[in-house]
């Protein structure tokens, strides 16, 4: 799925997050978790492995108008890296697009992204400094697409609150590396936390140009499999209280526990198509 800037996953002892936020907690409230701690639960959620999903993207610019597109996406976790590839189905003018992403584990080492456009028959790699552009004219970025190394950032607890009537956790992140910055395009990111499962289901990008932020909304959320799944979201770009642009997500046959191979997951299966 989408997760802009999800730091990566690994099951949480369900124990642990127990003692976190059930009643037994006069203390816990009186001592809550830190930013650091609570974006370290987000980091270890569980959010599945070799999964498969359809996806709808519906893109909404200033004056009204849409546009919609079809998708289909892989993904797998190999170790402590995240394998993933997507290809547009439909309409015409996008169909056979395909992205592929090597999401590293290992917080100094790049992650490696490809966009294969069939007009030109070809996969072009995404550098390093295009990643806080446009995701194919959505609101997402490519670097949105992959999880950020949690050390490149300081975290504080804003405030416990709630979202949409669920408890959440108020974040602030701001990144400690200038190559994080220049990488993302953001100088701060404030994350909602749900507090009984740590799913980020809100968070607020400020951008480094243009006097821009960027809003992400989980607007549905199920168990599929056991595993928490947002399956609906938008990302909306505004200046001041002018919406920009908004992309809006939805999700539909989601699988997890898929049989993939290696093969899947190349830059010969991206020009091949889906």
């Amino acid at each position: 799925m989408f997760a802009p800037m999800g730091p990566c996953r690994r099951l949480l002892p369900l124990a642990v997050a127990a003692l976190l936020v059930s009643s037994a907690g006069d203390a816990a409230r009186a001592q809550p978790p830190s930013g650091r701690e609570i974006m370290q639960r987000v980091d270890a959620r569980d959010d599945g492995d070799r999964a498969v999903q359809d996806m709808e993207m519906l893109l909404i610019d200033q004056n009204g108008g849409t546009r919609t597109r079809r998708l289909r996406m892989w993904r797998r976790d190999v170790g402590k890296d995240i394998q993933t590839i997507l290809f547009f189905l439909a309409p015409a003018d996008v169909k056979d697009t395909g992205f592929l992403t090597y999401d590293f584990g290992d917080p100094d080492r790049d992650d490696d992204q490809w966009l294969y456009l069939p007009a030109l028959k070809k996969s072009k790699r995404i550098a390093t400094a295009d990643k806080s552009g446009s995701f194919v004219g959505s609101d997402f970025s490519y670097a949105d697409l992959t999880k950020r190394p949690l050390d490149r950032y300081d975290y504080r607890l804003l405030e416990a609150g709630e979202q949409e009537g669920v408890a959440v956790w108020f974040v602030e992140a701001i990144p400690n590396h200038p190559a994080e910055i220049d990488e993302t395009g953001y100088t701060k990111v404030r994350y909602a936390v749900r507090r009984d499962n740590w799913v980020v289901v809100g968070a607020t990008f400020v951008l480094k140009r243009g006097s821009r932020e960027k809003h992400f909304t989980v607007t549905k959320l199920e168990q599929i499999d056991g595993i928490w799944t947002p399956t609906s979201m938008q990302m909306a770009t505004a200046k001041g209280d002018v919406r920009l642009h908004e992309t809006r997500l939805e999700l539909t046959h989601v699988r997890f526990g898929q049989p993939m191979d290696d093969t899947r997951f190349s830059v010969r299966q991206l020009e091949k198509g889906p």
